[in-house]
């Protein structure tokens, strides 16, 4: 079972760390949102972090807007409106906020979790399926 997670703290920690742990929460929020968007051959935390370095943040930009995508489907499988944050996650990556649109990734995974724990689970995807 998902669980919600302190933004504020993750942003401290991740600047704290000269952004080692900004790493750690790109790993976690890819698998996160995967596991909300119920997209279990979507691509491994582990993989983005790889590419990411690889193309020295070209790929990080581009799963910014992929994670904004994500959460689109993640709120169309509940019967709510999509959230379409793709282009502004997309555009804070550009010029390198990178760590707000984490903060933004979470925040709605983290109502996603809230949605699917008042709703009791009934009609949402299994979390524990991974």
């Amino acid at each position: 079972m998902l669980q919600k997670k302190n933004i504020a703290v993750y942003i401290i920690l991740s600047i704290v760390t000269c952004g080692i742990f900004g790493m750690y929460w790109l790993v976690v929020l890819n698998n996160d949102c995967n596991t909300v968007a119920n997209e279990p051959n979507g691509t491994s935390g582990g993989i983005v972090l790889l590419l990411t370095i690889v193309t020295c943040g070209i790929y990080g930009i581009y799963w910014c807007y992929k994670m904004g995508q994500n959460l689109d489907i993640a709120y169309q499988n509940r019967g709510m409106a999509p959230s379409n944050k793709s282009v502004i996650l997309l555009v804070l990556a550009i010029f390198g906020l990178a760590i707000v649109s984490y903060a933004i990734i979470q925040d709605d995974i983290n109502k996603i979790i809230d949605i699917d724990s008042n709703n009791g689970g009934y009609g949402q995807p299994q979390y524990a399926q991974q």
